[in-house]
Order: C-alpha cells, then structure tokens, then sequence
C-alpha cells in the first residue's frame, strides 16, 4: 500500500511547516487520476498521528475530478482515466487539465 509512505510524506510537511505550533487541520487535494485512494490516505493519517504531535489534527481530502481538453477540437470533457479519447471527435491527442494531483493544499495551525 504505497498510501501510507505517501501520507508519511504528509505528515511530516506537516511538522516541518508548523514550526512545533499546534497543526489544527491539514487540507489535500487527490486527483481522480492520481491512483491514490482517498480512503486509504484517511487510514493511514489516523494511524500515523497517533501519539505524535499531530494527534487530533483533522484531515481534509478534497477529489478532484479529472478534467481533459482535446488537443484537436479542443473540447473540454471528464476524464475517466489516461487515454481517453475524446468524445466530441474521437482524437487520442488529450490534455489532462486537473485529475492528476496528489498536494499539500493548506495547514491551520494554532
């Protein structure tokens, strides 16, 4: 399960950003394409807090949907995964837009 050396990466910006103040929340954003399962990070963040300075501090996960432009009609559609093609002209020749985040979006601290 590679969520929980991600979610030790995010704990530890955590502790280094807060500089020993109280962490009140952590806010992430996962794309829908980054194949990492919000539920998983859930998991391992509670059990990685666990009687460390961050015990308490809550977890926000925010999904972001996969959005994809076509690089020949230049139609903007969901993404369900790489390599879709475009469903307004049929082209493989995609950008992905959002969908494929994996951050640190924002710390409250005390």
């Amino acid at each position: 399960m590679h969520e929980m050396s991600i979610t030790q990466g995010i704990v530890e910006i955590c502790e280094n950003s807060a500089d020993g103040r109280q962490v009140l929340s952590v806010t992430i954003e996962i794309g829908e394409l980054s194949s990492v399962i919000p539920e998983a990070v859930e998991f391992c963040f509670e059990a990685s807090v666990r009687d460390s300075a961050l015990e308490g501090t809550r977890l926000i996960i925010e999904r972001v949907p996969a959005l994809g432009r076509c690089l020949t009609c230049f139609a903007e559609f969901h993404v369900r995964a790489y390599y879709d093609a475009c469903p307004s002209c049929g082209n493989y020749g995609v950008d992905i837009l959002t969908g494929d985040e994996l951050r640190v979006k924002e710390l409250e601290v005390e």
